[in-house]
């Protein structure tokens, strides 16, 4: 690491050169590809989507995003002549619109059930030629303003639907720009130097322009969601940063120490620099621990965000040592280049309201201990009720037209009707009505079934559809009650004796599966991420306790922030304020992503902390110094790293978008409890109480294992070229 340091620092001008370069023809291959992001949820081996890919196939024409218009008159009916008209004309207009293939109109046979029973609300149900993701946006919106125009005193009219949603959703807001503006403020403020606070933000800036540019062109190889760009900028902000905060903080303390700029540089980034890569490549490992999940959906979000991390190392190690070449002894404040000069030398973490803080943590570990326990054990109890499922459209905010849709079809036509169920029914015998009739009773007779209604075959046919509106909304658990009825006992006992093979499909049930699929996962995901993190911490800091500690923190920030999600989201406490729609189930993909990126954010301060602590060790032998010294040099560094993240993540909770608000609040939680009740409570409390059995390992492990230096003692610096005259400590 000292040698590229070195290098870099000797050649900062080709190192800007080829950052610049670099980032130029990224962005330029980027715009020439485009994106080529995916949403689609593939779930092999389910029941869902074995239904799907039956109706797929029978009926290609029907396998289109499907949209509703929904109507409702204030007074009389939706019948009356003069709605009916103006009706009509619209949905003709639709009908001829680009990308639609069909309309079902309620004043037709074929949706004569489209009105409700009072009716004052009637829906028609548009077909695009492709899913949501795949229609030009122009021919979605110019299908919203037909539709809004036929808007008038006494007819409301609202759209409701996947395309719509997509075409309808507030455009990505300023939440990076926020995030930067509050970071700039916690660094001047660490710093009390213009310069330093910028080089942070240089970096971590141009890190994730070349993250979310190489995310782009990844979208081309391979299954990349459309949240990816907003997850990679949420993760690369935060850790670009961070990152760069810990080098710049190790190299203004070399300064302060009396070493030259590049002697101070390369120490840095040969004992800072080291725990960065170390911290990088856990964070990575955490989010490719995804894979072992196989669902493509959650693998494309876990690779591109990976990338923006090795981006932001890669700018941490590189770029950052050249701009503190350029930046000289200008990234002290004034004020501390006059004490400087003044005073002479000295170690800035012998002093300070950490110095203090670690000294009072010393002398009451066992009560801090319980104090952070409570904390801990208070904030998880919501975890305990937690409910995985889906948001829909009902969870939109309350004066969005998807919102509104769904709250007039629901209002019209009953709670399930926004999330009917499909039963795609393989006839053995063509045409065999008898066991399709026996199928439609059974169901019929279920509580939890408001409607059911086979569709129209062909005579012959070897595919029936059967539909079924459920008594309660898609994202109720009673609605997951009722799927695992119709699995597991309606449809057994028709199939039995029968020749019929019936799926449960439909969008409710696919996102029931998903919940269900990555429940049955997260042991394995768990176990992989915690098990791969210990033994790289094992092999770092020759240490079991050390590990240990670190797993058991991770799942007790995990458990905490899932409580703050819950009381949140789930509950509602707040949640219509924060924009996040109503109250409703967490997002099922929520733990196994917050979980990766919890586990590799807790093991950057876990590193740092340590790292400095077992340098201590290393050198004394004496585990109360060790701990005392690791948590003053770093309480400050970590506390203001853990402040900016949550700015950071804190700024994307007013995305307008639900699932990037749960992310915002969870990881902004997380960041909180890690590193102000964790990290500076609980962590060294229990270290002291551990004593020297921290550093422990059997001497037969330790032999086997390789061996790996996080920050390593110190070491000589080549001394300065022949040409390069000494640095005075300039102080204006």
């Amino acid at each position: 690491m000292a040698g590229l340091a070195r290098w870099c620092y000797r050649h900062r001008i080709v190192v800007v050169v080829l950052w610049v370069v670099g980032l130029l023809g990224l962005g330029a291959a980027s715009q020439t590809a485009g994106s080529a992001y995916n949403d689609s949820f593939a779930l092999p081996g389910t029941e869902s989507t074995k239904a799907l890919d039956l109706l797929q196939n029978a009926f290609p024409e029907a396998a289109g995003d499907q949209n509703t218009i929904v109507w409702h008159t204030d007074s009389g009916s939706v019948k009356d002549p003069a709605v009916q008209q103006r009706i009509d004309e619209m949905l003709a207009e639709v009908a001829d619109s680009p990308s639609v293939t069909s309309v079902t109109s309620p004043y037709t046979d074929q949706g004569a059930t489209q009105i409700s029973r009072d009716g004052t609300i009637a829906y028609a149900t548009v077909t695009f030629n492709g899913q949501a993701e795949e229609i030009d946006l122009e021919h979605i919106e110019n299908v919203i303003g037909l539709a809004e125009d036929a808007r008038t005193d006494g007819l409301d009219v609202e759209l409701g639907g996947n395309a719509i949603q997509v075409a309808t959703q507030a455009p990505p807001g300023s939440s990076e720009i926020y995030g930067l503006m509050a970071a700039a403020v916690i660094l001047l403020i660490a710093f009390g130097s213009v310069l330093a606070m910028a080089i942070p933000l240089i970096t971590a800036v141009l890190a994730l322009a070349g993250g979310l540019t190489a995310t782009i062109l990844l979208s081309h190889v391979m299954s990349v969601a459309t949240i990816a760009p907003t997850v990679g900028a949420l993760i690369g902000l935060g850790v670009g940063i961070d990152y760069a905060l810990f080098i710049v903080t190790r190299h203004r303390n070399g300064l302060k120490a009396g070493l030259s700029v590049e002697e101070s540089t390369i120490r840095a980034l040969n004992t800072s620099g080291r725990a960065v890569v170390f911290a990088g490549i856990t964070v990575c490992i955490a989010l490719l621990g995804l894979l072992v999940l196989n669902l493509s959906f959650l693998t494309g979000i876990g690779v591109s965000a990976s990338v923006v991390v090795l981006f932001s190392v890669l700018a941490a190690v590189t770029l950052l040592p050249a701009l503190l070449g350029f930046f000289g002894m200008r990234v002290l404040s004034r004020r501390e280049r006059r004490r400087l000069a003044a005073e002479g030398p000295h170690d800035a973490a012998t002093r300070g309201v950490w110095a203090r803080w670690a000294g009072i943590v010393e002398r009451r570990p066992r009560m801090l201990a319980a104090i952070a326990i409570t904390l801990i054990a208070v904030l998880s109890i919501p975890t305990l009720s937690i409910r995985l499922g889906s948001s829909d459209q009902g969870n939109n905010p309350a004066d969005t037209t998807t919102r509104k849709a769904y709250d007039l079809l629901a209002d019209g036509f009953g709670p399930g009707f926004n999330g009917p169920l499909q039963l795609v029914a393989e006839l053995k015998s063509p045409g065999d009505t008898a066991a399709l009739n026996e199928l439609v009773e059974r169901v019929r007779d279920d509580s939890g079934v408001a409607a059911v209604m086979a569709m129209p075959t062909e005579p012959g046919a070897e595919l029936a559809i059967v539909q079924v509106i459920p008594t309660t909304s898609p994202q109720s658990e009673q609605t997951s009650e009722l799927i695992t009825r119709l699995r597991e006992d309606v449809v057994p006992s028709v199939e039995q004796g029968n020749t019929i093979q019936v799926h449960v499909g439909g969008l409710t049930a696919i996102f029931d599966d998903f919940a269900d699929v990555l429940t049955s996962k997260l042991p394995l995901f768990l176990g992989v991420i915690i098990g791969l993190g210990f033994l790289l911490l094992m092999v770092a800091f020759r240490s079991l306790l050390v590990p240990l500690t670190a797993a058991v923190m991770n799942v007790l920030a995990a458990a905490a922030s899932f409580g703050v999600i819950v009381a949140v989201f789930q509950w509602g406490w707040g949640v219509e304020a924060l924009g996040g729609g109503a109250a409703g189930p967490v997002e099922a993909f929520m733990p196994v992503m917050m979980l990766a990126i919890l586990f590799g954010l807790s093991m950057d301060y876990q590193v740092f902390l340590v790292s400095r602590m077992h340098e201590e060790w290393v050198h004394t032998g004496d585990n109360r110094r060790a701990v005392r010294v690791g948590q003053a040099s770093t309480g400050r560094v970590i506390t203001a790293a853990a402040a900016i993240m949550i700015f950071v993540f804190g700024a994307f909770i007013f995305e307008g978008e639900r699932v990037i608000a749960e992310f915002g609040v969870g990881l902004a939680s997380a960041v909180f409890i890690d590193a102000f009740i964790l990290r500076t409570l609980l962590v060294p409390a229990l270290m002291h109480l551990f004593g020297s059995a921290n550093w422990w390992i059997p001497k037969w492990l330790d032999r086997i294992l390789p061996h790996l230096t996080v920050e390593p003692a110190d070491e000589p610096v080549a001394p300065p070229r022949p040409e390069e005259k000494p640095e005075p400590v300039p102080v204006g």
